[in-house]
């Protein structure tokens, strides 16, 4: 049984070892797009990270801002 095993998991092995041809054309149009879709990935994610830290930090600061310290007069 042990050897079944073995010699299924040898034949898929070395069928997906063996280069096959694609018969595909990737065109220029194809990895601009593919450029495009990781650029996009890339770039939400440094937004979101940017989401993460920069609006909490603002409303940090603009509560600081509004609180004054005892003894200081208001703007004239």
């Amino acid at each position: 049984m042990q050897a079944a095993g073995n010699l299924l998991i040898l034949s898929i092995m070395s069928i997906l070892v063996v280069p096959q041809i694609a018969h595909a054309y990737v065109g220029p149009g194809l990895g601009a797009g593919t450029i495009g879709v990781i650029l996009g990935i890339i770039g939400s994610i440094f937004i979101a990270i940017f989401a993460i830290v920069w609006y909490p930090l603002k409303r940090l600061l603009k509560k600081n801002k509004q609180k004054k310290p005892d003894g200081q007069e208001a703007d004239k």
